[in-house]
């Protein structure tokens, strides 16, 4: 059974975590071919927008520990879910995590790492580490704090509760809670919108907000000259102005289109 499920359409790239027999939880190879999959998909202009989901009604149970401890060292295991966690937060298309049943530990953290988060009323979710003699990894320790405040994170976190999709949303840990019979619909509609976007917009934007609880104000806006100038030299831009004129949806490209250069013209234009 491939452990980890890749499907294009339209611009969006599907990632399914397909070990459903342990509710998803992430072996070796999974972590592997996660790492190889957000890599390749950083790569690839044709990705406009990246689903992260699991199969079998779970997203995530975390990290298998089903085998127990190997003779691996910890530093080097680790390495592998750094990786895996610094390509999916930096990624430069939106990605958006789809929860159906439990995300916990690892798995949670993969979600929250992920710019949207869908669910569905029976998703839950824990930060399980503690019941495992274990602390939060997957940037659970960065992540939380920044999204639900320094006690509500401390809480999650020593206490390993577990909460329902209406309090993580309550929480600012999700995004939206969908009907399991809609969620697959209301998710298709809402990558098929952030595929339609700008990429290179899109790209700057995630990228400063991303940055910004990290920045001075000064440094924020010097960020964002920089965005807006490698934004002007996009053909977006112009097709954007246009599309505006000619009350018409516009279509984004991405393609580079400063002066003296023949992108994205016409051949008018040229």
């Amino acid at each position: 059974m491939t452990a980890l499920l890749i499907d294009d359409a339209d611009g969006v790239r599907t990632l399914t975590l397909n070990r459903p027999h342990r509710k998803n939880a992430i072996d070796t190879e999974l972590w592997e071919a996660l790492r190889t999959a957000l890599d390749a998909a950083g790569r690839d202009r044709s990705v406009r927008a990246l689903v992260l989901t699991g199969a079998g009604g779970a997203f995530c149970s975390g990290a298998d520990i089903s085998k127990g401890l190997s003779g691996v060292h910890p530093v080097y295991r680790m390495r592998t879910l750094t990786d895996v966690t610094l390509l999916l937060h930096e990624l430069p298309v939106p990605t958006v995590a789809k929860v159906t049943g439990v995300a916990v530990g690892a798995g949670w953290n993969l979600a929250l790492g992920c710019d949207l988060v869908v669910a569905t009323p029976r998703a839950r979710f824990s930060q399980v580490f503690t019941r495992r003699a274990l602390s939060p990894d997957c940037g659970g320790s960065w992540l939380l704090p920044r999204l639900v405040g320094l006690q509500q994170a401390k809480r999650l976190a020593l206490l390993a509760e577990t909460i329902d999709a209406e309090e993580a949303r309550a929480l600012n840990l999700v995004t939206w809670v969908v009907d399991a019979g809609k969620v697959d619909a209301f998710t298709d509609d809402l990558t098929a919108r952030l595929a339609a976007g700008a990429p290179v917009a899109l790209a700057q934007t995630k990228a400063l907000l991303n940055e910004g609880a990290e920045r001075t104000l000064r440094e924020a806006l010097a960020g964002e000259a920089r965005a807006q100038a490698a934004n002007f030299a996009t053909a977006d831009v112009r097709e954007a102005y246009a599309a505006f004129a000619g009350e018409r949806e516009a279509h984004f490209t991405g393609d580079w289109a400063v002066p003296g250069s023949t992108a994205g013209r016409s051949e008018d234009e040229t």
